[in-house]
């Protein structure tokens, strides 16, 4: 029996009565916002304050980073002049780069990977052990007492514990000024640093962990999966793939602002300039020198090295599980 052109119109979807004239991309946009509007206007506040608190800062950065502006003259244009003067002509940049580049090379992923391996741990404790166990991991991050804690172990004088313990043992002669001290000053920073970051993405990890599904492992179970660590790569980490991806972008983040650290510790400057970082060269152009064309270019480099970093952790979590 063949169907009529009738037949067929009236068996035809509503959302597809443009077919025919070829819908067009704008049109169906139209459509669909009409049709959900009581959702764009809800998530228009959040929308207006991200695109006037980040998406316009990170334009003008970009803008101003190609001009000379001290916030009292007219921005000069200066095309490329600034990253020329950067990479060229800047000494502590490139001192700040590379130390940045050293700081992020070693702590972000160190505190990501610690970050999951405690969480993992933990997560096979029972429900009460775990809770007691999750707080005392992460209340040096809310406290405020890690910088506390480190200065009095490594307090430049006789009260100081290692130091106190080293002339004890007869090791040194005299008290050592770790945070004063070139040899000592990166290599404690970054210590502190992957201690002080078992925070917000621990406990992502514990909240992921919690979530995946636990028929996932029996079926792990009768497809080959023979260990706990295979369970890890095929099953776990596939399985909380949004969560790692959250903790990467703050182990990032965390791993390219190392400015805090430093500031508390040792002082701004450290001594000889040996843990001056981007963050540092930033805030000194921008808040002592006020010279923001320059700052913006400091902050634009910056920003792309960041948004490369979490483009190579997306291409990397991408392929867990294969």
């Amino acid at each position: 029996m063949t169907k009529t052109k009738k037949d067929v119109k009236l068996q035809q979807p509503k959302n597809q009565k443009y077919a025919g004239k070829a819908m067009t991309k704008g049109r169906y946009i139209r459509s669909q916002m009409k049709r959900n509007w009581v959702g764009y206007v809800m998530v228009a506040p959040f929308l207006i304050m991200f695109i006037a608190f980040t998406v316009v800062p990170v334009v003008l950065s970009i803008l101003l980073s190609f001009t000379s502006f001290n916030m009292l003259q007219f921005p000069e244009w200066k095309g490329l002049d600034n990253y020329v003067q950067l990479f060229l002509a800047d000494d502590l940049f490139i001192t700040a780069f590379s130390n940045t580049m050293l700081f992020a090379i070693t702590t972000g992923p160190a505190s990501f990977i610690l970050a999951f391996i405690v969480a993992w741990f933990i997560n096979e404790l029972s429900p009460r052990l775990r809770a007691f166990v999750t707080l005392i991991f992460y209340a040096p991050s809310i406290s405020g007492t890690a910088y506390l804690v480190w200065g009095i172990f490594f307090k430049g004088d006789i009260y100081g514990y290692v130091n106190g313990w080293l002339l004890k043992m007869g090791m040194i002669s005299e008290p050592i000024v770790f945070f004063k001290d070139v040899n000592y000053i990166v290599p404690l920073c970054i210590v502190v640093a992957i201690w002080t970051s078992l925070g917000t993405t621990f406990l992502s990890n514990i909240a992921g962990l919690q979530g995946v599904d636990r028929s996932l492992y029996e079926a792990g179970a009768i497809d080959g999966v023979k260990n706990r660590w295979q369970e890890a790569w095929y099953i776990t980490l596939p399985s909380m793939r949004s969560i790692l991806l959250f903790g990467a972008v703050l182990a990032i983040t965390g791993a390219f602002g190392f400015g805090a650290i430093v500031d508390n510790l040792c002082g701004n400057p450290s001594t000889d300039y040996v843990a001056w970082t981007l963050q540092h060269h930033l805030v000194e152009y921008m808040g002592t020198r006020f010279e923001y064309g320059y700052a913006s270019a400091i902050a634009v480099v910056l920003f792309a090295i960041m948004m490369g970093a979490n483009a190579l952790v997306q291409k990397f979590l991408s392929k867990v599980g294969e």
